[in-house]
């Protein structure tokens, strides 16, 4: 008995938190564009839809014309500040690459006492190879990046 209510309050509380259905709007403007909203607009002669057929609803996606214009001098101005950050950035890495390497072959002629087994070596060696590979990498990005600029 206790689970029969139970069971019928629970139905009588899920009736209660269905949502209500939104009202959708057929708005026509002067131009004879039609649109779909939920706010009944007098000046763009909106109607009720009846719940004859469901809506779906797809948010609207900017146009080209409501993106800020740039002008072309500006543009390159931003474009030559980015260059010069990124030739910057360039010679920057440059410099740390040839000093990686460097330091990856005075290490490679280096053998410490404890290194007897060769995999030692390898291991001590082994995040300064990767340093010399993470700035040609570098390298690389920045130059592919300089190309595309305009």
């Amino acid at each position: 008995m206790m689970l029969t209510r139970a069971i019928s309050f629970f139905f009588l509380l899920a009736g209660f938190a269905s949502p209500a259905p939104a009202q959708v709007y057929k708005c026509t403007d002067a131009n004879g564009k039609i649109s779909y909203t939920n706010e009944n607009i007098p000046s763009r002669n909106c109607k009720l839809l009846s719940g004859e057929q469901p809506v779906s609803t797809i948010p609207m996606r900017a146009t080209a014309a409501s993106f800020p214009k740039v002008s072309s001098d500006a543009q390159k101005v931003r474009d030559n500040a980015r260059r010069e950050v990124l030739e910057s950035e360039l010679a920057n890495e440059q410099t740390a690459l040839e000093e990686a390497r460097k330091t990856l072959a005075a290490q490679e002629a280096v053998r410490n006492g404890n290194e007897r087994n060769y995999q030692k070596v390898l291991d001590r060696l082994q995040p300064l190879k990767e340093d010399v590979a993470r700035r040609e990498r570098n390298i690389e990005a920045l130059n592919k990046e300089i190309s595309g600029l305009r």
